[in-house]
């Protein structure tokens, strides 16, 4: 690996890379396997989640509501962390870990069946594995890739991960009366991932590698701007992504509802690498202004309340989203002064920020709406948020940046 090869081969190397799967390597296309079967894994308890723990628990959904918050606050919060971590002791060595702890996680769920301890032991220690292996499996995908390879490879990863989310709950309804047997095979798969990440390629050293900082530094080079966005982008993204089920609750059937959520995230993986290339080549404005044009456009569509209105809302959201969510991350990437990893780490921080500003304003503000009889306003006031707030971000990030 660190012996000097001639222009020539390492463009006949790249030809045949290009060839085969695209342009991804072997390892990669073996990571975006494991990454979505993570997901998978993963997302096929995730939406029963508040039930199983009210049921294993014994308590309310405002109890349920404060350990599902901490166990997130774990896994976003953590990911700067985490991603230090793995810079440090090294990528390979990290997803073993992870997918190990997921592992963990899932018979510690399968133990937990008549105790409650273990359930919260089990939530809490795939929540870490979650923040350990997402700054890890992203950040190998674009180790040692070209700016021009970026576009195409954060985006393919984005997709395995939506094709797991996507297919997750599918896989998690066949097991709704017997969770027993869904963790059992959760820890099956999550034993066989273990092994197959055993099986990656060590990341190679490189000669730019930026320097390892102090884990009190973990913010150090943030790339200001990008984690402002993403913090916008999930704000608004949590509101749709929570709050639109209950308000198509008795306004469309579950299955319409349930297959609209699908589609959604089916055009994320669809749309995402279709247009990888120019997202990669547009500024960073232009791409704003589509993906929250497209956000507005997708709230304002919700409002109606009907079946046809919902799907075009997500249309446009899946539109919206896949340019905002690519572009953060190569923006990110491009401004930061830190390791891939560690940036992608502090990326996820700024998803968990804005899910937490989501959850917090973003309930206070329908709750508001829904005493009022007026829910169909509250699309509206978020659709206007897409469009006014996007433009205040930039004084946002020159704070950020100086703080930084």
């Amino acid at each position: 690996m660190g012996t000097r090869v001639s222009a020539g081969t390492g463009d006949r190397r790249r030809g045949q890379a290009a060839g085969w799967g695209g342009g991804l390597t072997g390892a990669q296309l073996s990571l975006l396997t494991c990454g979505f079967l993570v997901n998978v894994g993963t997302f096929s308890v995730y939406p029963y989640l508040a039930v199983l723990l009210r049921d294993r628990l014994g308590v309310g959904m405002a109890q349920v509501g404060v350990v599902l918050g901490a166990a997130t606050l774990v896994q976003f919060a953590g990911a700067p962390f985490t991603a230090a971590f793995a810079e440090r002791v090294g990528l390979k060595r990290c997803l073993l870990l992870a997918a190990s702890l997921y592992c963990l996680g899932a018979a510690t769920y399968l133990a937990g069946a008549g105790s409650p301890a273990l359930t919260v032991v089990a939530l809490f220690v795939s929540c870490g594995a979650g923040s350990l292996y997402s700054p890890s499996y992203r950040g190998y995908l674009v180790h040692s890739a070209t700016a021009e390879q970026r576009p195409r490879l954060v985006s393919a990863g984005n997709a395995a991960g939506n094709l797991g989310i996507a297919l997750g709950p599918v896989v998690g309804a066949l097991f709704l009366s017997d969770p027993s047997r869904l963790f059992a095979v959760n820890t099956v798969l999550y034993a066989v991932l273990a092994v197959g990440h055993c099986f990656l390629r060590p990341e190679r050293a490189t000669d730019d590698r930026p320097a390892v900082e102090p884990f009190r530094r973990v913010l150090r080079g943030l790339a200001g701007l990008p984690f402002a966005v993403t913090v916008l982008t999930h704000y608004l993204y949590m509101q749709f992504y929570q709050y639109l089920s209950p308000f198509a609750e008795g306004r469309v059937p579950t299955a319409v509802y349930g297959l609209v959520m699908m589609g959604y995230s089916l055009g994320l993986v669809a749309v995402q690498p279709l247009v990888a290339r120019w997202v990669g080549r547009v500024r960073y404005p232009v791409a704003m202004a589509i993906g929250f044009s497209c956000m507005a456009l997708g709230m304002a569509a919700f409002a109606g309340g009907r079946a046809v209105g919902l799907a075009l809302g997500v249309a446009a959201m899946s539109v919206g989203n896949a340019v905002l969510f690519l572009k953060n991350d190569l923006a990110a990437l491009e401004g930061s002064r830190r390791s891939a990893t560690v940036t992608f780490g502090q990326q996820r921080l700024a998803v968990g920020v804005g899910a937490l500003l989501g959850g917090v304003l973003g309930g206070a503000v329908y709750g508001l709406f829904e005493r009022a009889g007026v829910l169909q306003v509250f699309w509206l006031v978020v659709a206007a948020q897409c469009a006014l707030l996007p433009p205040l971000v930039p004084a946002v990030a020159r704070r950020l940046r100086r703080s930084a």
